[in-house]
């Protein structure tokens, strides 16, 4: 599902589920949970049917006793949640109008907390405060089609959008519970938690486990048996949240309540093979007068407790995760920008960590990545391992990646697939590691030369249906001006003169396709052309299809030709729609939001032309403007900052990757959500001038 067509379910789905607000004296926070039940039994039910049907193509028959039935222990060993008959969403569908649906969630709700002891009190159970069609409504939404056949990546989609739309209305103190799926990934791929025990002590929905499910599950590993996950919230709320998220993964964890400032739940003290994180940032308020924070072992370097003196818990933070690692343990967490350089007694912790030699990739993130603060961000990695590498404990890697984004909405801005694998191919170069590097590489060039010979074949069934349709037209035209003499208007535009030379265009991008991609595999050089051809193909080829359908549609208005007999005999508008379809093939669907052929081909050599451009060796190396390796001196002449973008420079080349179409809708975005802020500010200020007026 493409982006547009997600962003309009998403928005739909919002609105039926806020029903339940609207109805009600619900807050926010009472109300989130009813609805999340709801997508957690929908989302639950798909993974069920899906598992279900594998089980039972594998079941055996026997003679006389039938086939074996599915059990419980078919489904945990596939990472799915069994679900009884009566907690099915299909059944609460299909209820009859006299049932009392509230309770019939609620019993679901409680069979499936019966099969599934760790959760126990954490489901909603109180949907019998709605009224029966006011829940009826919900269940035939959530029960669309397009949802019926969604799978995982999809509904993950959907739960992340709640998650942020109940952040962003204040169910949650500050929207902490949730961390943006791109940075989720970003951290999971770079530490790679493939094995032990991984903890996160700021589990909010517990994002990062279910990410390190699929990290692991793409390896072809199953989670239950690699790796066993730890999580620490101090909200009830969340802590539930938590549970949820990984029950409908068919992940299972230990989530405990508690406030990790001033307990740590787990005893995780040199514990974790991994911590992942995203901690609420700049907090104050912590209590330093306690003796479980004067004392912290979590606080310990360099044999002592560093207690910032500032009001600030961000050091707090950074050293629990350092202290939580064995001695072979990775860290990724998200942070502040403004802790890579904080001064005074946080500068002074911040040398005692890159001393350690564990401080391993810094990696600065662009705005508006999180859906409740626009500022910029950090992650950290920590690789306790490099502390015994006389070589590497004095190198870290400095990685800019705030120019490296992909604009969701006027507000929202993500890690494309492609972003992300291409920053994680510069993390493992830098580790010596050019597996990855040459994979990827290999991936998007074959993926290019792949969609390359669609391009062709969709290219000449184009150009075969436009030169049909522009025959058929004129023809028609020719005769038609005996009739009308106004109609010569119509002829002339059907000549389409430019058309000549998109075909040659055409011709030359086939020819490029059918003979450079059959002297090698996916050759760069030939791709390269190939990508070329494609972008400059794009406009033209819309232009001249747009100037013939306004060309005929403008003929029949002026013209009457849905009263003449000989224009209906054409019997045209399949052959037009066929000419549409194509066209969208090639060109892509912009109401959708869905990139054509010619986009996809350019595209993906794009790809691995910025990776093969910066890194043409398939070796490290230092980049201007993009990362840097820094020795543990260079650092102490920067007063220890650990800021990328003070050491990386900047790139003054001109950028050959840019799509400078892509970047002006980009700024057309960034114009709207200025005018609505500056909308919203007018407001405010008309608002409280009229409060001092009165």
């Amino acid at each position: 599902m493409q982006g547009k067509q997600l962003r309009k379910l998403e928005a739909e789905l919002w609105r039926a589920a806020d029903q339940l607000r609207a109805n009600s004296k619900l807050t926010a926070s009472e109300y989130s949970m009813p609805v999340l039940g709801l997508i957690f039994l929908r989302h639950a039910y798909n993974r069920f049917q899906k598992v279900r049907d594998l089980v039972e193509k594998d079941l055996p028959v026997h003679k006389t006793r039938g086939k074996k039935p599915v059990t419980k222990s078919d489904f945990v060993s596939r990472n799915a949640m069994f679900l009884p008959a009566h907690a099915q969403f299909e059944y609460l569908v299909s209820l009859p109008e006299n049932a009392d649906i509230g309770e019939a969630i609620n019993r679901a709700m409680k069979l499936i907390e019966t099969e599934y002891e760790n959760l126990t009190g954490v489901l909603p159970k109180n949907y019998t405060i709605f009224s029966k069609d006011l829940l009826r409504e919900l269940l035939r939404i959530f029960n669309k089609e397009v949802l019926q056949k969604a799978e995982g990546d999809l509904f993950g989609k959907i739960y992340e959008y709640f998650l942020n739309k109940f952040a962003m209305t204040g169910a949650q103190e500050g929207g902490e519970f949730f961390t943006p799926m791109s940075l989720v990934q970003t951290i999971v791929n770079i530490i790679e938690p493939d094995h032990g025990k991984v903890f996160d002590p700021a589990c909010g929905s517990a994002g990062m486990f279910v990410q390190t499910g699929y990290f692991i599950e793409s390896e072809g590993l199953r989670p239950a048996e690699k790796v066993t996950f730890y999580g620490q919230e101090k909200a009830e709320l969340n802590t539930k949240l938590a549970k949820m998220n990984l029950a409908v993964h068919g992940l299972e964890g230990n989530i405990q309540e508690g406030n990790t400032f001033y307990e740590d739940k787990h005893n995780m003290i040199h514990g974790a093979d991994f911590v992942m994180a995203n901690p609420p940032f700049n907090v104050d308020g912590v209590d330093k007068g306690k003796d479980s924070v004067k004392k912290d072992p979590r606080l310990i370097l360099d044999g002592k407790v560093n207690l910032p003196k500032n009001d600030n818990a961000n050091y707090l933070w950074i050293q629990y995760f350092y202290n939580y690692l064995k001695p072979t343990g990775r860290a990724g967490f998200v942070m502040a920008s403004s802790a890579s350089d904080a001064g005074h007694s946080e500068k002074e912790i911040r040398q005692r960590l890159v001393n350690t030699g564990a401080v391993d990739v810094m990696m600065a993130v662009g705005n508006n990545f999180f859906y409740t603060r626009s500022l910029p961000c950090t992650l950290w990695f920590f690789d306790r391992t490099k502390e015994r590498d006389s070589k590497k404990k004095n190198l870290v890697l400095m990685l800019d990646a705030r120019k490296i984004y992909r604009k969701v909405t006027s507000k929202i801005n993500d890690f494309s697939p492609e972003q992300l694998q291409n920053l994680i191919c510069v993390v493992n170069l830098y580790r010596g590691n050019t597996k990855k590097f040459k994979n990827t590489v290999k991936s998007y060039l074959d993926t290019s030369a792949a969609l390359a010979r669609e391009t062709a074949e969709a290219a000449a069934a184009l150009q075969k249906q436009l030169q049909k349709v522009i025959k058929t037209a004129g023809s028609f035209a020719k005769v038609y001006i005996k009739e009308n003499n106004a109609a010569a208007v119509f002829a002339e535009t059907l000549k389409i003169e430019e058309a000549a030379e998109l075909y040659r265009q055409q011709d030359k991008l086939i020819d490029a396709i059918s003979k450079k991609l059959q002297i090698a595999k996916a050759p760069a050089d030939a791709l390269e052309i190939i990508a070329q051809l494609c972008k400059a193909l794009h406009k033209p080829q819309d232009k001249i299809i747009k100037q013939l359908l306004d060309a005929i549609s403008t003929a029949q208005k002026e013209y009457q030709l849905a009263k003449n007999k000989e224009w209906k005999e054409l019997n045209l508008k399949p052959e037009l729609d066929r000419l549409k379809e194509l066209q969208q093939e090639l060109s892509g669907n912009p109401d959708e939001e869905e990139p054509g052929l010619l986009h996809d081909t350019e595209y993906f050599w794009k790809q691995a032309h910025w990776l093969n451009s910066r890194f043409p060796d398939g070796i490290y190396k230092d980049v201007e403007g993009l990362c840097k390796v820094v020795t543990r001196k260079e650092i102490e002449t920067r007063d220890w900052s650990l800021s990328p973008g003070r050491y990386v420079g900047v790139d003054a080349a001109p950028d050959d990757d840019i799509d400078y179409e892509e970047r002006l809708n980009e700024i057309h975005l960034e114009l709207d959500a200025l005018h609505e802020e500056a909308a919203a500010l007018a407001k405010t200020i008309s608002e409280n001038y009229q409060e001092l007026v009165v």
